[in-house]
């Protein structure tokens, strides 16, 4: 559903409560005033009340109304209300909270008759007073009762008086309206991002996934550095709703962003105080987001873009969570196909106009994956990129002569890059997860079996979503290599010459650097954990496989590393002074085998090829690695090893210091020059996630999301069942130094 139009859809706005004698946000909207009798407010934006839970209603009679009643304001409900409000009273997109602390505590003194005379003259918003007086009475009935007012054996009626049913009065005392005062007053600071902000962010501030534009995962501030990160200490700590994790926040003016389960909050940097917070109504089947891995939201304007659990991308204002507009970007039909239903886990980058984003849709997904650009003002799509090409276009001959339903992959499961200065915005892309099509004997001459454009780098217009380049960096992927990460921007000394290079490593954790404007190769940094390349040309930098890793039925082969990679999704950090990239790896094999499929199989869609994990053959039992290498000589500076897989991006920062998570639920400081341990701390959970950080009021933080528990961690525990990783528990953690 698209509703750029918020008059027409109908959303509300959440605002600082100081208007109405409300607490905490109140809510307004172009076609709906929730404003009570008294100047009390209807809360209409699912905010989360941090307030003791206690009886709705002030001592007195009992209310009048049945268990029959309330029974009869059900369906009432489910058919009318459920729509805005939600199908438990409190999980509601467009409507409010009907149950629990936010309704209690914000219908101050009003009584029973009060909230019938509303809801009768006021609902449904598309037919007012059109349900009748016994219905509004049934409805009233059924949210007193979900509020916690015990059935009697008298109706509540149009005309008895419920004067007695009123709600305790809350504390509106100077020490309230202050914070009230300053929560207005820094949600009213947060100023317009700019594409240069994007591009060159303030020193402070964490805008785009890995940092900025070019996604270096480095950021300049050194106020925490290796003289005095071993002072470091916890500065707040936050519960988020349950998710899988893979959480990045943002940052900016102080305020920080982060999307986690159903729910985007806005929350003050320095003290984790709750600003606003936008609920999004998920289908069951969705489990409330509980499952749900997106990586990143984008900033630009005066807005928030952010993926949904349900294939959409939302935009929010930033000072309120409004919602601006809600664009549908997957169908029903894609969100059931796949494992993951509706799954875009890469967030969006903005560039010219265009909320750019991709799908990671999964085995069962015929034709594949694709790109779209997304009208940053109204939702729109205005292109469309297949990342699986179609029969007659360009690359379409190079799937073996199969038909577009019957090619899948290419996922696109992290955020892009973008270079203003060529306006080509870059994404990778993953594998092919049926090799069946690939395994067959090419049918004529003019068809190829390369599966055009998996494990591939795309630079597209963002305009226009024309593909101006791309580079297959492993053709016929038949060991799932995926090649998806991040596409780090970035300029290196080549032939003794500046040269503005996209990099980029696949699951074998060699790394491809390519001309930005052109793709041509220029170099491959092979970090010596895997054994499927046996070659690189030095000139065109194309890659030949091991022989006798082919897949062949009925045998089973050492492949390494296994299908999770030497690396995976957490992203490297690169320190564009000292021309160093540091790695986050995992040292791991796996006993390969294929299964082969009919026709109707491959059809049907699926994967065919399976994978036993295993320590490499030569390991002590150390999985997790750092490595620190300068990508302009090729030279290792450093590797540090330990038992803990890692499950985190890396942050590197001016202070000289590289932070990571690993498994074991300890999130470490390094020294980046040497790779000396130097802090570290256990978490709740495992840190599946990317760290940042960023300056309030002249101090610098670091955060990270501990707990999910996606894929990653999975795997990496059946390796080390020693280490226990408790599952759920999706927590933010904030560091900094103690105040001096």
């Amino acid at each position: 559903m698209n509703t750029g139009n918020t008059d027409a859809f109908e959303a509300g706005e959440m605002v600082p409560a100081d208007e109405a004698g409300a607490t905490m946000m109140s809510w307004r909207s172009p076609l709906r005033r929730f404003v009570l009798l008294g100047g009390a407010v209807l809360w209409l934006a699912g905010f989360l009340v941090l307030a003791q839970e206690r009886s709705f209603f002030a001592a007195g009679p009992a209310v009048g109304l049945t268990a029959a009643q309330a029974n009869r304001g059900k369906p009432v409900y489910d058919e009318s209300c459920a729509n805005c409000h939600g199908t438990n009273l409190e999980n509601g997109q467009f409507g409010p909270p009907l149950r629990g602390s936010a309704f209690k505590m914000h219908w101050e003194n009003q009584s029973a008759n009060a909230l019938f005379t509303y809801i009768a003259a006021k609902m449904p918003p598309a037919a007012p007073g059109g349900l009748g007086d016994r219905a509004y009475s049934d409805v009233e009935a059924y949210i007193l009762q979900a509020n916690g007012v015990a059935a009697g054996d008298k109706e509540l009626t149009p005309t008895r008086s419920q004067s007695e049913i009123t709600v305790r009065t809350i504390n509106q005392d100077a020490t309230y309206q202050s914070a009230m005062a300053a929560r207005k007053k820094l949600l009213a600071g947060i100023t317009p991002v700019t594409e240069d902000m994007l591009q060159h962010p303030p020193d402070g501030e964490w805008l785009v996934w890995r940092g900025s534009y070019q996604n270096l995962a480095f950021s300049p501030l050194k106020k925490i550095s290796t003289t005095n990160v071993h002072d470091l200490g916890m500065a707040w700590t936050l519960a988020l709703p349950v998710s899988a994790n893979e959480i990045t926040p943002l940052v900016h003016d102080g305020i920080l962003f982060v999307e986690s389960g159903a729910s985007i909050q806005a929350l003050n940097g320095a003290t984790g105080e709750v600003l606003w917070q936008y609920n999004r109504s998920l289908p069951e089947s969705l489990r409330n987001g509980q499952q749900s891995r997106m990586k990143n939201i984008a900033i630009y304007g005066d807005a928030l873009y952010a993926p949904t659990a349900d294939g959409h991308v939302v935009a929010l204002e930033t000072k309120t969570g409004k919602l601006i507009w809600d664009h549908a970007v997957m169908s029903s039909h894609e969100g059931e196909a796949g494992r993951a239903p509706f799954s875009m886990t890469g967030g969006p980058v903005v560039a010219k106009g265009k909320v750019i984003i991709g799908t990671s849709l999964g085995i069962n997904t015929g034709g594949g994956n694709y790109i779209v650009g997304l009208d940053v003002a109204t939702g729109n799509e205005a292109w469309r990129f297949n990342t699986i090409a179609k029969p007659g276009e360009p690359g379409g001959d190079s799937w073996n002569g199969a038909p577009f339903e019957q090619r899948f992959g290419g996922g696109v499961w992290t955020s892009g890059s973008y270079d203003p200065a060529r306006n080509l915005v870059y994404f990778g892309t993953g594998n092919t997860y049926d090799i069946g099509t690939l395994m067959l004997p090419q049918p004529r001459v003019g068809e190829s079996r390369d599966a055009l454009y998996t494990d591939s780098t795309l630079a597209l217009d963002p305009d226009t979503g024309k593909l101006v380049w791309h580079r297959q960096h492993m053709k016929r992927d038949v060991w799932d290599l995926d090649w998806v990460f991040e596409q780090s921007l970035l300029t290196l000394p080549v032939n003794g010459k500046p040269t503005e290079l996209v990099v980029t490593g696949g699951k074998t954790a060699i790394f491809d650097a390519m001309d930005r404007a052109t793709g041509k190769y220029v170099f491959s940094r092979d970090l010596g954990l895997q054994n499927i390349v046996i070659a690189i040309d030095p000139v065109t930098g194309e890659e030949a496989t091991n022989p006798a890793l082919e897949p062949e039925p009925g045998k089973t082969k050492l492949l390494c590393p296994n299908a999770y990679g030497a690396r995976n999704w957490p992203t490297t950090a690169f320190d564009p002074a000292s021309y160093v990239l540091y790695v986050p790896l995992v040292e791991t094999c796996a006993d390969y085998s294929w299964t082969p499929r009919s026709p109707g199989q491959i059809a049907a869609g699926g994967d065919d090829i399976h994978f036993g994990q295993r320590p490499r053959p030569d390991s002590d039992g150390k999985l997790g690695r750092i490595e620190a290498i300068n990508l302009a000589t090729g030279k290792v500076l450093w590797i540090h090893r330990q038992r803990a897989p890692l499950v985190s991006s890396l942050l590197a920062t001016g202070g000289g210091l590289v932070f990571v998570g690993a498994l074991d639920r300890f999130f470490s400081a390094y020294n980046a020059a040497t790779g000396k341990l130097l802090w570290q701390t256990q978490l709740n959970a495992a840190p599946n996630s990317s760290p940042v950080t960023y300056g309030v009021q002249g101090e610098q933080y670091v955060a990270v999301v501990a707990g999910g528990g996606g894929p990653l961690s999975s795997a990496s525990s059946s390796l080390t069942p020693e280490i226990d990783n408790p599952p759920g528990g999706t927590t933010l953690w904030v560091f900094k130094l103690p105040s001096r």
